[in-house]
């Protein structure tokens, strides 16, 4: 890393953090003082008690490692499809005007709501934890998708027809390259919205070992520590899945002129 790009990134850093200490020491001035029950807004300590208890005894991890496989498996289906679909939008006229409306409305109904169907249709268990990932994952990389193929100039398409590329070669050097950002950028959201889906499925379908149900138990048991515990580990795992993704998407698009 240069020296600029480290000197850019470093007060962007020491800016982020202002929040979040400034909430830590509100949440070490309430408790302290017990400005809030402290039964339901647990002190620091007593969550950093659990998260070692968890931690010792392997629970954490073993929620954790289930948590990341339901999460990549449901995102590389909805990256998948996604993929196809938007691609197949893009590129037929047809296709576009048979499935757009009924793909548009269908996107407007909310996440969530799609679940008792998919209880109906797949059960409680891992089928449809998965099922409901990849659709979180699905939209977003479908309608990034979908931008990234048209935005593609008509004016590109002819020169390759001219040099006489054949439609593997056109796919591969114009159209690709073209809407590599867009469909970098749906990669990106359809990751954190598989992530948030986990942790949704994980919430309201079958209790099976994950950071949601390590949520839920905590709740039940009244275990509020616990359930801080899996809050900030998914909101961890959430901003390192994101800086993940950020990173890749500037690396394997490094040829990009940067903007002003």
């Amino acid at each position: 890393m240069s020296a600029i790009t480290h000197a850019l990134i470093q007060p962007r850093l020491r800016r982020g953090l202002v929040l979040p200490v400034l909430l830590f020491v509100a949440w070490l001035v309430v408790c302290r003082y017990e400005l809030a029950n402290t039964r339901i807004l647990v002190p620091p300590l007593a969550v950093w008690k659990a998260a070692s208890a968890l931690h010792e005894s392997g629970d954490l991890w073993a929620h954790l490692r289930a948590s990341l496989v339901r999460d990549l498996l449901g995102l590389v289906l909805g990256i998948v499809a996604g993929g196809a679909v938007g691609g197949l939008l893009a590129v037929s006229r047809t296709a576009d005007k048979l499935f757009s409306p009924s793909f548009h409305a269908a996107k407007q109904v909310a996440l969530f709501a799609w679940i008792p169907l998919m209880s109906v249709w797949l059960g409680v268990g891992e089928q449809a934890k998965i099922a409901f990932i990849a659709l979180s994952a699905f939209y977003p990389v479908v309608v990034n998708t979908y931008e990234g193929v048209r935005s593609v100039g008509v004016e590109h398409i002819e020169v390759a027809r001219v040099l006489r590329f054949s439609r593997w070669q056109i796919l591969r050097k114009v159209i690709l390259p073209s809407a590599a950002p867009s469909l970098f950028a749906g990669v990106h959201q359809g990751l954190i919205y598989a992530w948030l889906g986990t942790l949704g499925a994980e919430y309201l379908l079958e209790p099976a070992p994950g950071i949601g149900t390590l949520m839920v138990d905590g709740r039940e048991r009244f275990a509020m520590d616990v359930v801080l515990v899996g809050l900030i580990v998914s909101g961890l795992v959430g901003f390192g899945l994101n800086a993940l993704a950020k990173a890749a998407e500037d690396r394997l698009l490094r040829w990009r002129v940067p903007g002003v």
